[in-house]
Protein backbone atom coordinates (compact mmCIF):
# COMPACT_ATOMS: atom_id res chain seq x y z
CA UNK A 1 0.00 0.00 0.00
CA UNK A 2 1.28 3.46 -0.86
CA UNK A 3 0.56 6.18 1.67
CA UNK A 4 1.30 8.95 -0.81
CA UNK A 5 -0.83 10.18 -3.72
CA UNK A 6 0.99 12.30 -6.31
CA UNK A 7 -0.59 14.57 -8.90
CA UNK A 8 1.20 16.80 -11.38
CA UNK A 9 0.23 19.42 -13.92
CA UNK A 10 1.24 18.86 -17.56
CA UNK A 11 4.53 20.76 -17.38
CA UNK A 12 5.39 19.30 -13.99
CA UNK A 13 4.59 15.76 -15.10
CA UNK A 14 6.95 15.99 -18.06
CA UNK A 15 9.76 17.33 -15.89
CA UNK A 16 9.27 14.66 -13.20
CA UNK A 17 9.22 11.86 -15.77
CA UNK A 18 12.37 13.20 -17.41
CA UNK A 19 14.49 14.20 -14.41
CA UNK A 20 12.88 12.64 -11.35
CA UNK A 21 11.90 14.44 -8.16
CA UNK A 22 14.67 17.01 -7.58
CA UNK A 23 14.57 19.89 -5.14
CA UNK A 24 16.31 22.32 -7.48
CA UNK A 25 13.34 22.16 -9.85
CA UNK A 26 11.03 23.78 -7.30
CA UNK A 27 10.64 27.55 -6.98
CA UNK A 28 7.56 27.75 -4.72
CA UNK A 29 6.28 25.85 -1.69
CA UNK A 30 2.61 26.19 -0.67
CA UNK A 31 0.89 25.71 2.70
CA UNK A 32 -2.91 25.70 2.82
CA UNK A 33 -5.32 26.49 5.64
CA UNK A 34 -6.87 23.52 7.37
CA UNK A 35 -6.20 23.48 11.11
CA UNK A 36 -5.63 19.98 12.55
CA UNK A 37 -5.91 18.45 9.07
CA UNK A 38 -2.24 19.35 8.85
CA UNK A 39 -1.24 16.53 11.20
CA UNK A 40 -1.28 14.03 8.31
CA UNK A 41 1.52 16.10 6.74
CA UNK A 42 3.72 16.36 9.83
CA UNK A 43 6.05 13.54 8.79
CA UNK A 44 6.32 14.88 5.24
CA UNK A 45 7.13 18.35 6.56
CA UNK A 46 9.95 16.96 8.69
CA UNK A 47 11.36 15.22 5.62
CA UNK A 48 10.98 18.24 3.34
CA UNK A 49 12.38 20.70 5.86
CA UNK A 50 15.13 18.49 7.24
CA UNK A 51 16.33 16.59 4.19
CA UNK A 52 14.81 17.40 0.79
CA UNK A 53 15.40 21.15 0.92
CA UNK A 54 18.42 20.99 3.25
CA UNK A 55 21.48 22.89 1.97
CA UNK A 56 19.33 24.78 -0.54
CA UNK A 57 21.42 27.47 -2.30
CA UNK A 58 18.78 29.31 -4.36
CA UNK A 59 15.66 31.16 -3.27
CA UNK A 60 12.50 29.22 -2.52
CA UNK A 61 9.37 31.34 -2.13
CA UNK A 62 6.91 30.00 0.41
CA UNK A 63 3.29 31.09 0.72
CA UNK A 64 0.80 30.07 3.36
CA UNK A 65 -2.41 30.97 5.15
CA UNK A 66 -3.46 29.98 8.67
CA UNK A 67 -1.72 26.76 9.77
CA UNK A 68 -0.06 26.66 6.35
CA UNK A 69 1.60 29.98 7.16
CA UNK A 70 2.70 28.65 10.55
CA UNK A 71 4.34 25.69 8.82
CA UNK A 72 6.12 27.94 6.32
CA UNK A 73 7.45 30.04 9.20
CA UNK A 74 8.87 26.91 10.83
CA UNK A 75 10.57 26.13 7.54
CA UNK A 76 12.52 29.42 7.60
CA UNK A 77 14.00 29.01 11.09
CA UNK A 78 17.51 27.72 11.66
CA UNK A 79 16.11 24.47 13.06
CA UNK A 80 13.07 23.75 10.87
CA UNK A 81 12.63 20.16 12.05
CA UNK A 82 12.69 21.25 15.67
CA UNK A 83 10.26 24.09 14.95
CA UNK A 84 7.78 21.87 13.11
CA UNK A 85 8.06 19.33 15.91
CA UNK A 86 7.17 21.98 18.48
CA UNK A 87 4.22 23.13 16.37
CA UNK A 88 2.91 19.56 16.12
CA UNK A 89 3.38 18.96 19.85
CA UNK A 90 1.89 22.18 21.20
CA UNK A 91 -0.97 22.29 18.70
CA UNK A 92 -1.97 18.68 19.34
CA UNK A 93 -1.90 19.32 23.11
CA UNK A 94 -3.95 22.54 23.10
CA UNK A 95 -6.29 22.44 26.09
CA UNK A 96 -9.18 24.77 26.88
CA UNK A 97 -11.77 25.13 29.60
CA UNK A 98 -15.18 23.46 29.22
CA UNK A 99 -16.62 26.54 27.50
CA UNK A 100 -13.66 28.52 26.22
CA UNK A 101 -14.05 32.18 25.34
CA UNK A 102 -12.64 33.69 22.16
CA UNK A 103 -10.04 35.46 24.29
CA UNK A 104 -8.96 32.19 25.90
CA UNK A 105 -8.44 30.51 22.52
CA UNK A 106 -6.60 33.57 21.19
CA UNK A 107 -4.31 33.84 24.21
CA UNK A 108 -3.57 30.12 24.00
CA UNK A 109 -2.64 30.43 20.32
CA UNK A 110 -0.28 33.31 21.08
CA UNK A 111 1.47 31.30 23.77
CA UNK A 112 1.73 28.30 21.45
CA UNK A 113 3.25 30.27 18.57
CA UNK A 114 5.63 32.08 20.92
CA UNK A 115 6.92 28.70 22.07
CA UNK A 116 7.25 27.51 18.47
CA UNK A 117 9.28 30.58 17.48
CA UNK A 118 11.42 30.60 20.60
CA UNK A 119 13.76 33.48 21.35
CA UNK A 120 15.31 33.84 17.90
CA UNK A 121 12.78 32.36 15.46
CA UNK A 122 11.26 35.69 14.40
CA UNK A 123 14.68 37.10 13.52
CA UNK A 124 15.67 33.94 11.65
CA UNK A 125 12.51 33.94 9.51
CA UNK A 126 12.66 37.60 8.58
CA UNK A 127 16.38 37.50 7.74
CA UNK A 128 16.34 34.23 5.81
CA UNK A 129 17.56 34.98 2.27
CA UNK A 130 16.93 31.49 0.89
CA UNK A 131 13.47 30.58 2.23
CA UNK A 132 11.39 33.67 1.50
CA UNK A 133 8.34 33.58 3.74
CA UNK A 134 4.97 35.02 2.65
CA UNK A 135 1.95 35.04 4.98
CA UNK A 136 -1.63 35.86 3.94
CA UNK A 137 -4.04 37.63 6.29
CA UNK A 138 -7.26 39.41 5.31
CA UNK A 139 -8.03 42.99 6.32
CA UNK A 140 -11.72 43.70 6.71
CA UNK A 141 -13.15 46.63 4.77
CA UNK A 142 -15.95 48.94 5.91
CA UNK A 143 -18.12 47.70 8.76
CA UNK A 144 -16.07 44.52 9.02
CA UNK A 145 -13.48 46.43 11.03
CA UNK A 146 -16.13 47.61 13.49
CA UNK A 147 -15.69 46.74 17.16
CA UNK A 148 -19.31 45.60 17.27
CA UNK A 149 -19.76 41.87 16.77
CA UNK A 150 -23.19 42.33 15.17
CA UNK A 151 -21.67 44.40 12.37
CA UNK A 152 -18.84 41.90 11.94
CA UNK A 153 -21.39 39.10 11.62
CA UNK A 154 -23.36 41.12 9.04
CA UNK A 155 -20.15 41.81 7.11
CA UNK A 156 -19.22 38.12 6.98
CA UNK A 157 -22.73 37.07 6.03
CA UNK A 158 -22.91 39.53 3.16
CA UNK A 159 -19.45 38.49 2.02
CA UNK A 160 -20.44 34.81 1.98
CA UNK A 161 -23.66 35.58 0.09
CA UNK A 162 -21.97 37.69 -2.57
CA UNK A 163 -19.21 35.11 -2.93
CA UNK A 164 -21.79 32.59 -4.14
CA UNK A 165 -22.41 34.86 -7.12
CA UNK A 166 -18.79 35.84 -7.76
CA UNK A 167 -15.52 35.17 -5.97
CA UNK A 168 -14.33 38.60 -7.08
CA UNK A 169 -16.99 40.16 -4.85
CA UNK A 170 -14.74 39.33 -1.88
CA UNK A 171 -12.84 42.50 -2.83
CA UNK A 172 -15.80 44.52 -1.56
CA UNK A 173 -15.34 43.06 1.91
CA UNK A 174 -11.69 42.11 2.34
CA UNK A 175 -8.22 43.11 1.24
CA UNK A 176 -5.82 40.21 0.92
CA UNK A 177 -2.58 41.26 2.58
CA UNK A 178 0.61 39.38 1.80
CA UNK A 179 3.21 39.94 4.51
CA UNK A 180 6.84 39.33 3.57
CA UNK A 181 10.32 40.64 4.27
CA UNK A 182 10.93 40.30 0.53
CA UNK A 183 8.57 43.08 -0.61
CA UNK A 184 10.66 44.51 -3.43
CA UNK A 185 11.08 41.30 -5.42
CA UNK A 186 8.18 39.17 -4.20
CA UNK A 187 6.51 37.21 -7.01
CA UNK A 188 3.14 38.16 -5.48
CA UNK A 189 3.52 41.92 -5.17
CA UNK A 190 1.01 42.63 -7.94
CA UNK A 191 -1.85 40.18 -7.48
CA UNK A 192 -5.00 41.44 -9.19
CA UNK A 193 -7.53 38.61 -8.95
CA UNK A 194 -8.83 40.15 -5.70
CA UNK A 195 -8.18 43.37 -3.81
CA UNK A 196 -4.61 42.78 -2.62
CA UNK A 197 -1.66 44.56 -1.09
CA UNK A 198 1.78 43.65 0.17
CA UNK A 199 3.14 44.62 3.59
CA UNK A 200 6.43 44.22 5.44
CA UNK A 201 7.02 41.24 7.70
CA UNK A 202 9.29 42.16 10.60
CA UNK A 203 10.60 40.77 13.86
CA UNK A 204 8.18 43.01 15.76
CA UNK A 205 5.00 42.20 13.84
CA UNK A 206 5.50 38.55 12.85
CA UNK A 207 3.64 37.08 15.84
CA UNK A 208 0.65 39.36 15.18
CA UNK A 209 0.74 38.41 11.49
CA UNK A 210 0.84 34.68 12.28
CA UNK A 211 -2.09 35.03 14.70
CA UNK A 212 -4.06 37.11 12.19
CA UNK A 213 -3.49 34.58 9.43
CA UNK A 214 -5.08 31.88 11.60
CA UNK A 215 -7.81 33.98 13.23
CA UNK A 216 -11.00 32.19 12.27
CA UNK A 217 -13.75 34.77 12.87
CA UNK A 218 -15.33 34.44 16.32
CA UNK A 219 -13.06 31.52 17.19
CA UNK A 220 -10.06 33.81 17.58
CA UNK A 221 -10.18 37.56 18.13
CA UNK A 222 -8.36 38.67 15.03
CA UNK A 223 -5.67 41.33 15.13
CA UNK A 224 -6.31 45.05 14.87
CA UNK A 225 -3.91 47.57 13.34
CA UNK A 226 -0.89 45.38 12.62
CA UNK A 227 2.37 47.31 12.79
CA UNK A 228 3.62 48.61 9.41
CA UNK A 229 0.36 47.59 7.66
CA UNK A 230 -2.91 49.40 6.97
CA UNK A 231 -5.13 50.00 9.97
CA UNK A 232 -8.08 47.69 10.40
CA UNK A 233 -9.11 44.27 11.67
CA UNK A 234 -7.22 41.31 10.23
CA UNK A 235 -8.69 37.83 10.08
CA UNK A 236 -7.85 34.39 8.73
CA UNK A 237 -6.04 34.45 5.39
CA UNK A 238 -8.08 31.41 4.42
CA UNK A 239 -11.12 33.63 3.86
CA UNK A 240 -9.68 34.67 0.51
CA UNK A 241 -7.06 31.92 0.15
CA UNK A 242 -8.18 28.72 1.81
CA UNK A 243 -6.23 26.54 -0.64
CA UNK A 244 -5.23 29.36 -3.04
CA UNK A 245 -6.56 30.10 -6.51
CA UNK A 246 -3.86 31.99 -8.31
CA UNK A 247 -0.93 31.32 -10.61
CA UNK A 248 1.97 30.83 -8.22
CA UNK A 249 4.41 31.69 -10.98
CA UNK A 250 4.45 31.39 -14.75
CA UNK A 251 7.98 30.09 -15.32
CA UNK A 252 9.29 26.58 -15.94
CA UNK A 253 10.20 25.99 -12.30
CA UNK A 254 7.83 23.84 -10.31
CA UNK A 255 5.49 24.47 -7.40
CA UNK A 256 5.44 21.93 -4.55
CA UNK A 257 2.10 21.67 -2.78
CA UNK A 258 1.98 19.22 0.16
CA UNK A 259 -1.74 19.07 0.90
CA UNK A 260 -4.02 17.09 3.17
CA UNK A 261 -6.57 16.59 0.37
CA UNK A 262 -6.81 16.17 -3.38
CA UNK A 263 -9.46 18.90 -3.38
CA UNK A 264 -8.21 22.45 -3.84
CA UNK A 265 -10.88 24.88 -2.67
CA UNK A 266 -10.23 28.58 -3.48
CA UNK A 267 -11.59 30.41 -0.42
CA UNK A 268 -13.13 29.67 2.96
CA UNK A 269 -16.68 30.44 1.82
CA UNK A 270 -16.23 28.12 -1.17
CA UNK A 271 -16.40 25.07 1.08
CA UNK A 272 -20.17 25.38 0.63
CA UNK A 273 -19.98 26.38 -3.05
CA UNK A 274 -19.49 22.86 -4.37
CA UNK A 275 -19.16 23.82 -8.02
CA UNK A 276 -16.24 26.20 -7.44
CA UNK A 277 -12.78 24.68 -7.48
CA UNK A 278 -9.35 25.95 -8.51
CA UNK A 279 -8.91 26.19 -12.25
CA UNK A 280 -6.55 23.67 -13.83
CA UNK A 281 -4.94 26.52 -15.78
CA UNK A 282 -3.15 27.56 -12.59
CA UNK A 283 -1.82 24.05 -11.96
CA UNK A 284 0.37 23.50 -15.01
CA UNK A 285 3.61 23.47 -13.00
CA UNK A 286 2.17 22.25 -9.67
CA UNK A 287 3.07 18.97 -7.95
CA UNK A 288 0.41 18.04 -5.39
CA UNK A 289 1.37 15.59 -2.65
CA UNK A 290 -1.49 14.21 -0.56
CA UNK A 291 -2.27 11.23 1.69
CA UNK A 292 -3.68 8.32 -0.31
CA UNK A 293 -7.19 6.98 0.26
CA UNK A 294 -5.64 3.81 1.66
CA UNK A 295 -3.65 5.83 4.18
CA UNK A 296 -6.72 7.73 5.35
CA UNK A 297 -8.70 4.50 5.71
CA UNK A 298 -6.15 3.34 8.30
CA UNK A 299 -6.36 6.45 10.46
CA UNK A 300 -8.39 6.52 13.69
CA UNK A 301 -12.03 6.79 12.66
CA UNK A 302 -10.90 6.44 9.03
CA UNK A 303 -10.67 10.22 8.71
CA UNK A 304 -8.23 13.11 8.75
CA UNK A 305 -8.39 15.19 11.97
CA UNK A 306 -10.36 18.42 11.89
CA UNK A 307 -11.51 21.21 14.19
CA UNK A 308 -14.66 19.30 15.11
CA UNK A 309 -12.41 16.99 17.13
CA UNK A 310 -12.10 19.77 19.72
CA UNK A 311 -15.82 19.48 20.32
CA UNK A 312 -16.44 15.77 19.78
CA UNK A 313 -13.51 14.25 21.67
CA UNK A 314 -12.48 14.54 25.29
CA UNK A 315 -9.03 16.03 25.75
CA UNK A 316 -7.16 12.79 26.48
CA UNK A 317 -8.88 10.97 23.60
CA UNK A 318 -8.21 13.80 21.21
CA UNK A 319 -4.51 13.97 22.09
CA UNK A 320 -4.20 10.20 21.70
CA UNK A 321 -5.89 10.24 18.28
CA UNK A 322 -3.88 13.18 17.02
CA UNK A 323 -0.60 11.71 18.23
CA UNK A 324 -1.40 8.48 16.42
CA UNK A 325 -2.05 10.42 13.21
CA UNK A 326 1.23 12.32 13.59
CA UNK A 327 3.10 9.04 14.09
CA UNK A 328 1.39 7.40 11.12
CA UNK A 329 2.27 10.40 8.94
CA UNK A 330 5.85 9.14 8.86
CA UNK A 331 4.69 6.54 6.31
CA UNK A 332 3.99 9.35 3.83
CA UNK A 333 7.47 10.73 4.42
CA UNK A 334 8.99 7.30 3.80
CA UNK A 335 7.15 6.95 0.50
CA UNK A 336 8.32 10.41 -0.57
CA UNK A 337 11.89 9.53 0.38
CA UNK A 338 11.71 6.44 -1.85
CA UNK A 339 10.28 8.51 -4.68
CA UNK A 340 13.05 11.09 -4.43
CA UNK A 341 16.00 8.75 -3.96
CA UNK A 342 14.97 5.58 -5.79
CA UNK A 343 12.22 6.78 -8.14
CA UNK A 344 9.88 4.31 -6.46
CA UNK A 345 6.32 5.34 -7.24
CA UNK A 346 7.03 7.36 -10.38
CA UNK A 347 4.52 5.19 -12.21
CA UNK A 348 1.81 6.28 -9.76
CA UNK A 349 2.02 9.99 -10.59
CA UNK A 350 -1.35 11.04 -12.00
CA UNK A 351 -2.43 14.10 -14.00
CA UNK A 352 -3.55 16.81 -11.63
CA UNK A 353 -6.77 17.17 -13.59
CA UNK A 354 -7.73 13.68 -12.32
CA UNK A 355 -7.30 14.55 -8.64
CA UNK A 356 -11.03 14.65 -7.70
CA UNK A 357 -12.08 11.57 -9.63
Amino acid sequence: MSSLAIYAGPLALKKLQKDGFRQEHFKVLVGASGGPKWFVLAGMDRYLFGEFFANRKTELHTIGSSVGAWRMCCFATNDPVGSIGRLAHYYSHEKYSAKPTVKEVTDSARVMLSKVLGETGAEEIVNNKIFRTHIVADRCKGIGSSRFKSLQVLHLGLGALCNVISRRSLSLFFERTVFTSNEQVSPWSNLDDLSSTIAPLSQTNILDVMIASGSIPFVLEGVRDIEDAKNGLYWDGGITDYHFDWQFHDGDELVLYPHFSTQIIPGWFDKQVKWRRVSNKYLNNVVLLAPSKEFVSNLPGQKIPDRNDFRKLEYESRVKVWQEVIEKSEAIAEDLHLLVNNRVGMDRIQPISDRDR
